[in-house]
């Protein structure tokens, strides 16, 4: 019986999906492996952007972050399943002991007050023939794994969320101090209009002019910094803390963080082994795989050997003499007959279950591939839009102060001054925000790469795929 427990496993061994993705990515020519340095390079991308300060935000963030303080007991609440269902596969002892009295009034016979003193041990074990406790410790193990893969899908999830919050920030400060750069070149256009106004050479409508241009620039400032402080108060919450405690450490305008052109990209297949919700769907896959022998194996005989040993005595200084020993062993086979369908129904339950696991992991991998190639195309686009955005803004800065010094000779009118100003506040602004939006690409893209942990570091879920789902 003992072999036939270690042997025999009813329902269906899991066998891995076999997924044939392309061999390269649509959007780039590049489909060289990673090496070793540029796989370490993907799992720590933030530090290619050069910022000490984005490097010790997200630091604090993997320390102090709710969520994944969260993933973390739940790692651990998932590996205290598995050694239950395990515990589960071997034999329950228990002992104890008691003191029974018996009296019978009136008293009938000598011996009608009796106390009985007794005590053993006692033993149970569902053996599980056809291997439904093998399949659920696969399943509880499975479920481990998939809790430490989520886990490190949180961590790619945060590191680029306080990443993008960052240039976000530092995007709004820039934009800030670009707008009220030209404020103060509108209220010196304003001081010379309100001049030519005085000296006759122009009239009050130019004055005005100016002022509505300057107020309408002045009017942009409050929502910059109104978004600049959101973005400092989404960063204080992910790093664990409260709302505008990192006003002050960060209210300093630094530019805004750019990475080197050279991608650690890496081909398809490399992406999907590397994404941890990708594996993570793969590992629910063959939980949900083991359930079915789970609930295959309730359908075929199972056999529990209850067993006990122990004294007994009327005395209590004889109880452990020999003469006191007591054993007993009972083999019990049992074998559901009749139950309406029910075990069977629980089986193409399971069934369903496991068709939608295996759906959930190829929508996984399609959503992964796209997520990829969109990420590969933003980034390289707006590259293009921002070369030409800053050489239009180089020219819309050099025709403005032309424009102003043809005013100041009255060789053009006012509007060509309004029209200058106004489109360099503008095309430097979209330059700015052009800017943040390369790296805001860069880090989505590293993100849909499964960039942010490593998955072949000592006690990942690397070496999990390679034991036995058996191995307590």
């Amino acid at each position: 019986m003992l072999c036939l427990q270690g042997c025999v496993a009813v329902g269906p061994d899991y066998v891995p999906p076999d997924n044939n993705p392309p061999h390269g990515w649509q959007a780039h020519q590049s489909s060289a492996s990673l090496n070793d340095d540029e796989s370490q390079r993907l799992s720590h991308w933030w530090e290619q952007l050069d910022d000490p300060i984005l490097t010790e935000l997200i630091a604090e963030a993997v320390a102090n972050n709710w969520d994944i303080r969260e993933a973390e007991a739940r790692i651990r609440e998932a590996r205290a399943r598995r050694g239950s269902v395990a515990a589960d596969r071997w034999p329950v002892i228990t002992g104890g002991s008691s003191v029974r009295q018996t009296r019978i009034d009136p008293p009938q016979t000598p011996g009608s007050n009796t106390r009985l003193y007794d005590a053993g041990l006692d033993a149970r074990w569902e053996l599980g023939l056809f291997g439904g406790k093998r399949r659920a410790l696969e399943a509880a193990t499975a479920d481990w794994q998939a809790s430490q893969l989520d886990h490190a899908d949180l961590l790619v999830s945060i590191t680029a969320e306080v990443a993008l919050n960052y240039i976000d920030l530092r995007a709004f400060q820039t934009r800030l101090a670009i707008t009220r750069r030209n404020l103060a070149s509108q209220a010196d256009t304003l001081d010379i209009a309100s001049w030519r106004q005085q000296a006759g050479l122009t009239t009050q409508v130019d004055v005005e002019q100016a002022r509505q241009n300057l107020e309408q620039t002045r009017a942009q400032i409050p929502a910059l910094v109104t978004a600049r402080q959101q973005a400092l108060n989404r960063l204080a919450t992910l790093l664990g803390g409260y709302p505008g405690e990192l006003t002050d450490r960060l209210s300093t305008t630094r530019p805004i963080p750019t990475a080197t052109l050279d991608l650690a990209i890496g081909v398809p297949a490399e992406a999907l082994r590397r994404r941890p919700d990708i594996r993570a769907a793969e590992r629910r896959l063959a939980a949900q795989t083991a359930l079915i022998g789970v609930a295959t194996a309730a359908r075929y005989p199972d056999m529990t050997l209850v067993g006990s040993v122990g004294v007994e005595s009327l005395a209590s200084r004889e109880l452990f003499s020999s003469n006191t020993f007591l054993t007993s062993a009972i083999a019990d086979l049992g074998l559901t007959l009749f139950d309406a369908g029910r075990l069977r129904r629980n089986i193409e339950i399971q069934s369903a279950a496991e068709s939608q696991a295996l759906n959930r992991y190829e929508s996984a991998i399609r959503l992964a591939l796209e997520e990829v190639e969109n990420g590969l195309v933003a980034y390289a686009q707006e590259q293009l839009r921002r070369h030409s955005l800053a050489s239009a803004t180089d020219a819309a800065e050099l025709a403005a102060e032309l424009v102003r010094r043809q005013y100041g000779s009255g060789l053009v009118d006012f509007q060509r001054v309004l029209d200058a100003e106004r489109s360099v506040l503008t095309l430097q602004d979209q330059l700015a925000t052009s800017d943040g939006q390369i790296t805001a690409n860069l880090i989505r893209l590293y993100k849909a790469l499964g960039g942010g942990w490593t998955p072949l570091h000592p006690g990942t879920t690397a070496q999990l795929d390679r034991r036995d789902p058996n191995h307590e």
